[in-house]
C-alpha cells in the first residue's frame, strides 16, 4: 500500500509532469504547495493548503490529516534537491511519503544553455545571504549555479560580486524557465545591478577564463600572504594550533575580536562556509587590510567591522566561536562579555604573549566557570649561515582555551 502523502516534483512546469505524476494530483483530497503551483489545479475539486514561512505549523497539519487523507505537495524542480521534500522526510518519516522526482531547475538551465553541468557547483541563497562558499567556488575557477530568492536576486548577488573583486564574472539569468515568457539574459555584474528580474531565476556564473584564480588557502600560511603591519600578525604556527583549538564548524557564528590582519577570520573561512564570521578591529588602516585580505582569498561570508572593545559586538548575533588576538589593558574586559555572550557548548581562544594577559584570561573564565586550559607555543625558525642555519626563536605566545558549559 501506497503511503498516505506523495511529493511531486513539477520540474519547471506542469508540461513536466508524467501520466502517473498528474493522475496522483488528481486523486488527491488534500493539495498542498506553493500559491503559484497549486494555481494550475484550479479546476480540481479538493482541499488546497500554501505553503508559507511556518513550516511546523505544515507539518503539524500533515500529520493531522495523513491518517484520513490522501495527500499531495507540489514543489517545484527535484523535491529534494535545495526542495520542501528533505524537511518533510525528516518531519513525517521516510517510510510515510513517496516522492516522485522531476527535472531539477539547475539540469532545465543547462539543457537550455546546452552546456554540461557535471562539474557545476551550486549554491543555495534562499533566505540566506551568506555567500562564502560562492566566493570560494569562484576563487577556485569553478562555474556556479545560484539559487535566488526575492531579497537575494540577480541585482543584489551582482553588488556581492563587485564587492568582493569579481566584477569581471559572466553572469546568466535564467527567468521563468518553462514559462511562454522565459527570458535568459547574459550579462556583466555592472549590467545587472541596473535590471530588474523576475523573483522566478536562476543565475549562472562563469569565472573569466583568463582569471587568476584565488590563492590556495590552507591553516597557517606564510604571513607574507597576507597584507598587515610588520610583525603585527598571528604566526603562521600559532594561526594553525589556534584554528585547531577552536572546532570550527560550517555553520558557525565566528568572532575575531582584535582581529589585526584579519588572517585568523580568513583562515577561518575555510571552515565555515555557510556561517557568519565578523572581524572586529579598532585601526582604520587595518580595517584596510583586512578588507584587502578578504578580497584576495573571497572570504564572502566575513563582515568586517570597525569598533573599540568591549563595544561594537551588540548588533552582532551570539558566536559558537570566539577568538582574541588582541585586547591589551582592556582584556579581561572583552573576555567577559564575549563569554557571557558566547552559546552553550561554545568555544573561546585567546593569545596572548604578556604575563598578566595570560592571568587576566584564566582567571576570567575560570570565574565564568568555564573548563580552561592553557598551552604554550614556542616557534624556532631556521635562518640560514654561511656553512649551514641556525634557530631563530619568536616570541612564545600563550593560547587560552575555554569551553562554556
Amino acid at each position: 500500500m501506497a503511503p498516505p502523502l506523495t511529493i511531486i516534483g513539477m520540474g519547471t512546469s506542469p508540461d513536466d509532469l508524467t501520466w502517473r505524476q498528474r493522475s496522483i494530483i488528481e486523486a488527491a483530497d488534500i493539495l498542498v504547495g506553493g500559491k503559484r503551483l497549486i494555481a494550475h489545479f484550479d479546476h480540481l475539486a479538493c482541499q488546497r493548503r500554501e505553503i508559507g514561512r511556518d513550516l511546523k505549523g505544515l507539518g503539524d497539519f500533515l500529520e493531522r490529516q495523513m491518517p484520513d487523507h490522501t495527500i499531495v505537495v507540489l514543489t517545484s524542480g527535484d523535491p529534494l534537491f535545495y526542495g520542501i521534500g528533505a524537511f518533510l522526510v525528516r518531519r513525517l518519516g521516510a517510510d510515510r511519503v513517496h516522492i516522485l522526482p522531476n527535472v531539477s531547475t539547475v539540469a532545465a538551465a543547462f539543457a537550455r544553455l546546452g552546456e554540461p553541468w557535471q562539474d557545476v557547483r551550486t549554491v543555495s541563497l534562499h533566505g540566506r545571504d551568506h555567500t562564502g562558499e560562492l566566493m570560494r567556488h569562484l576563487g577556485g575557477g569553478d562555474t556556479v549555479a545560484v539559487y535566488t530568492d526575492p531579497a537575494h536576486g540577480p541585482s543584489w548577488l551582482a553588488g556581492i560580486l563587485e564587492e568582493n573583486g569579481f566584477s569581471d564574472v559572466n553572469m546568466c539569468v535564467l527567468e521563468r524557465l518553462g514559462m511562454p515568457d522565459e527570458r535568459i539574459s547574459r550579462i556583466t555584474p555592472a549590467q545587472a545591478q541596473a535590471m530588474t528580474f523576475s523573483d522566478l531565476n536562476l543565475v549562472v556564473l562563469k569565472p573569466d577564463p583568463v582569471r587568476q584564480t584565488a590563492p590556495a588557502l590552507f591553516p597557517g600560511m606564510p604571513e607574507d600572504r597576507f597584507a598587515h603591519d610588520k610583525g603585527l600578525i598571528t604566526k603562521a604556527e600559532v594561526r594553525a594550533v589556534s584554528l585547531s583549538r577552536l572546532r570550527l564548524f560550517d555553520r558557525a557564528v565566528f568572532w575575531d575580536l582584535g582581529a589585526g590582519s584579519g588572517s585568523v577570520s580568513i583562515e577561518a573561512g575555510l571552515f565555515i562556509t555557510r556561517g557568519e564570521i565578523y572581524s572586529v578591529e579598532q585601526k582604520e588602516w587595518r580595517i584596510r587590510h583586512i578588507r584587502e585580505n578578504r578580497s584576495r582569498f573571497g572570504i564572502g561570508n566575513m563582515q568586517v567591522i570597525q569598533a573599540r572593545l568591549p563595544a561594537g559586538t551588540t548588533d552582532l548575533p551570539d558566536p559558537d566561536r570566539v577568538f582574541i588576538g588582541g585586547g591589551g589593558s582592556a582584556l579581561g574586559d572583552i573576555i567577559r562579555m564575549a563569554a557571557n555572550r558566547l552559546k552553550p557548548a561554545g568555544i573561546i581562544v585567546i593569545n596572548t604573549v604578556l604575563t598578566d594577559n595570560l592571568t587576566a584570561a584564566m582567571h576570567t573564565l575560570e570565574g565564568l566557570s568555564y573548563d580552561v586550559d592553557m598551552i604554550q607555543i614556542q616557534v624556532n625558525r631556521a635562518t640560514a649561515m654561511p656553512f649551514s642555519h641556525r634557530l631563530e626563536a619568536a616570541n612564545p605566545v600563550w593560547i587560552v582555551t575555554g569551553r562554556r558549559p
